[in-house]
C-alpha cells in the first residue's frame, strides 16, 4: 500500500510557496515551476501589480496553473493564516523586493517581510528556502541593499537549506529609453560613467532559480548570475538600439555632478521635511547605478570582473530590443522605477 501524503502535500513531493509572485521575476518563476511539475501556491494582495492595478481575477490569470492565496505579506499573522495555513511545503521561494527603494519601504519589504516569510517557512518544515537578492549588495551603500544583505545573513544562519541568487540587471531595467529613441530622441548616458552589466532575461533567470531547487550543488551557496554575451555599458546599449533601428547613434551626455548638487540638497531638506528623505535616497540610487557595475566584485582588487560574472540563458539583450522595437514593451513597464529609466544603467531586481 502506498504511503498517504501529509495534509497539504501532493504525492509528487514537489510543493512550493512563492511570495512576490505577481512581480516581474516572480510570475516567471511561478510559470517555470508549474511547467516542471511543481504544485505552486502564490501569496498575493487582492490588488497587485504596478500601482495595484491588477484585480484578483487578473492575478489568477497571470498565475494560471498556480493556487493564488490572498493576504498581506507585510503582516506576519496574515502570512501564516492566509498563506501557509499550517500546511507543508517542500520549498519556499522569495521574490519579494520593495517597489520604490525608499528607506522605510526597503526595510519593511526587503528585510522584515522576507524575515517573516523565513520564520513561517521554518515553522512549516520547508526543506529549502530560495531567496532572490541582487548583485549590488556586494557594495551596499543604499537602504534596500543593506536590508537585503541583512536578510541574506539571517537566511544563511537559520539552519534551513538555502540558496541566494544575485542577478545582474534585468532587461526591464534597460528598457526605459526604447520608446523615446524610436521617436527620434537621443539616448541619455552619464558622462564618464564606466558602469556595465550582463543583463539577463526574466525567463532565463526563472529557469536558473528553478534549477536551484532541483540541483544539490546549488544548495547553501550565494550564486551571482548574468545573461549571455559580454558586459555592456549604457553607451553599448544605446548603440545597440540605434543599430537595430538603422540609425546613426545620437547621445545626450549628462554630467555626474548633477548628483553632487541634488543629494546634499535633498538630504538637507529631509532633515526638516520627511517626504524629502526618500527623494534623497532615490537620487543616491541614481548615482549608484550611474557609477557602479552590476558584475561580480573582486574582493582583493576592489574592481568589477566581467569574466568572473557567470552567464546563463539563451536570450540576449539584442533579442530583447529587437522584440521590443517590433512588438512594444507589454509586461516591461518600469512603474515606480521610471525615476532612473533614462540613466541607461541597471536597476534593482523587483517584484
Amino acid at each position: 500500500m502506498s504511503a498517504v501524503p501529509q495534509a497539504g502535500r501532493p504525492a509528487s513531493g514537489k510543493r512550493a510557496f512563492l511570495a512576490g509572485a505577481t512581480g516581474y521575476i516572480g510570475r516567471n518563476v511561478a510559470r517555470e515551476l508549474v511547467a516542471r511539475g511543481w504544485e505552486v501556491v502564490c501569496f498575493a494582495r487582492r490588488q497587485s501589480g504596478i500601482a495595484g492595478t491588477n484585480s484578483l481575477d487578473r492575478t489568477r490569470a497571470i498565475l494560471a496553473g498556480c493556487e493564488v492565496r490572498v493576504g498581506e505579506v507585510c503582516e506576519a499573522e496574515s502570512l501564516r493564516r492566509d498563506g501557509f495555513r499550517g500546511e507543508a511545503f517542500d520549498a519556499v521561494v522569495s521574490c519579494l523586493a520593495s517597489r520604490s527603494g525608499g528607506i522605510k519601504d526597503s526595510w519593511r519589504i526587503d528585510y522584515q517581510a522576507s524575515k517573516d516569510l523565513l520564520d513561517a517557512s521554518l515553522e512549516c518544515g520547508a526543506s529549502h528556502f530560495l531567496l532572490l537578492s541582487a548583485i549590488c549588495v556586494q557594495r551596499p551603500r543604499l537602504a534596500f541593499q543593506q536590508a537585503k544583505l541583512k536578510m541574506e545573513h539571517e537566511l544563511a544562519g537559520s539552519g534551513i537549506t538555502w540558496t541566494i541568487v544575485r542577478p545582474t540587471a534585468f532587461f526591464k531595467s534597460l528598457s526605459g529609453q526604447i520608446e523615446a529613441v524610436k521617436r527620434g530622441r537621443p539616448f541619455t548616458v552619464f558622462r564618464n560613467s564606466r558602469a556595465a552589466c550582463k543583463p539577463i532575461a526574466e525567463a532565463d533567470l526563472a529557469a536558473f532559480m528553478a534549477d536551484c531547487l532541483e540541483d544539490p550543488a546549488r544548495q547553501n551557496r550565494i550564486l551571482p548570475i548574468g545573461g549571455p554575451g559580454p558586459a555592456l555599458s549604457a553607451e553599448d546599449c544605446g548603440r545597440l538600439l540605434f543599430e537595430l533601428l538603422g540609425r546613426e547613434p545620437k547621445f545626450r551626455r549628462v554630467p555626474l555632478s548633477i548628483f553632487h548638487i541634488a543629494i546634499p540638497l535633498l538630504s538637507a531638506l529631509g532633515l526638516v521635511l520627511p517626504r524629502f528623505r526618500d527623494k534623497a535616497e532615490f537620487a543616491r540610487i541614481g548615482r549608484y547605478y550611474a557609477t557602479e557595475s552590476m558584475l561580480v566584485l573582486d574582493a582583493e582588487s576592489g574592481e568589477y570582473d566581467a569574466a568572473a560574472t557567470p552567464s546563463h540563458g539563451g536570450t540576449s539583450l539584442r533579442d530583447f530590443y529587437r522584440r521590443a522595437l517590433e512588438n512594444g514593451l507589454d509586461g516591461q513597464e518600469l512603474g515606480d522605477h521610471a525615476l532612473f529609466a533614462d540613466s541607461g544603467g541597471g536597476e534593482r531586481p523587483q517584484p
